[in-house]
């Protein structure tokens, strides 16, 4: 993908971060002050109840309208406003790049996320994976769109299997994003594990194309395993199509049962149709993405 087609697609990402979120607001947060309603108390305007004065507490924060009444110290306590926590990681694998309509809706959903975590002020952090390799890269390195040419060209002995997510130090309490078309061999639940450890609240955005999930070979094919660059011809006859399309939808319906039973959002985001339709037909269903009210 050249610049110009990363800036386009990073401006789609910025309409549609002007219709949908992530789902930030639904989470109780503990951490650093921001604009979000945190579990502990704080500062905010946001009442939430009275308890005894202790001595050391902030003498700003007590009721004297009940002092004037009761003679008895009481203190208002409110709500704490906190930065909301999200780490996100971008499956580099080269099979997220092989057709150009699935690297535009994998750019997309890339920069989609980040500039809702950026616009939330969410504490950000930014991972890229592409097998046993992971790197963090800085903001400004999406927002200067120099983050592909380094996902292309992270090393890997083994470019197809599943990313090694134990890699990434996930925070505490954090919304964990990966964007990934999940084309590896695997049981899901070890990767769901660890995206919901330690209170993490995994979304999974998953980009596909109808040509992989419903492709039309008939005949003599000679295909190229886009993970290693290697051709190996075959014969695709009705029956084989069949377990390969069989064999896809089982893939992908254990992903999804897996996700359920570890609270996962997940979302299989299509590449054909435009970026705010595909995200309206699944990922908002499935709370991937929040509507901005």
């Amino acid at each position: 993908m050249t610049r110009e087609e990363l800036t386009a697609c990073h401006n789609r990402a910025l309409a549609a971060a002007g219709r949908l979120r992530l789902p930030l607001r639904s989470r109780v947060w503990k951490g650093a002050a921001g604009e979000f309603l945190g579990a502990g108390t704080g500062s905010s305007l946001d009442f939430q109840d009275h308890r005894t004065y202790v001595p050391g507490d902030d003498p700003r924060h007590i009721n004297w309208q009940a002092y004037a009444r009761t003679g008895n110290y009481t203190m208002k306590l409110y709500r704490e406003e906190v930065r909301p926590v999200v780490d996100i990681v971008l499956d580099a694998s080269e099979s997220m790049w092989f057709e150009p309509i699935k690297a535009t809706r994998a750019a997309e959903l890339f920069y989609l996320v980040f500039e809702s975590a950026r616009h939330s002020g969410a504490a950000t952090s930014i991972h890229l994976v592409r097998g046993e390799t992971a790197r963090a890269i800085p903001p400004d390195e999406v927002a200067t769109h120099r983050w592909l040419a380094t996902a292309r060209a992270l090393p890997s002995t083994q470019p197809a299997i599943a990313p090694d997510l134990s890699r990434i130090p996930f925070r505490q309490n954090a919304i964990r994003v990966i964007i990934s078309d999940l084309l590896f061999e695997g049981d899901p639940e070890p990767l769901l594990r660890l995206l919901s450890s330690r209170h993490g609240a995994p979304i999974l955005l998953t980009p596909w194309t109808a040509a992989e999930a419903s492709p039309d070979w008939d005949g003599n094919y000679e295909f190229i395993d886009a993970e290693r660059g290697s051709r190996h011809p075959h014969r695709v006859e009705a029956g084989v199509l069949k377990r390969y399309k069989e064999s896809y939808a089982r893939h992908f319906s254990l992903w999804k049962s897996s996700s359920r039973r570890h609270h996962a959002a997940f979302a299989r985001v299509a590449a054909d149709p435009d970026l705010e339709t595909a995200l309206f037909t699944e990922a908002v269903p499935s709370g991937a993405f929040e509507t901005v009210s």
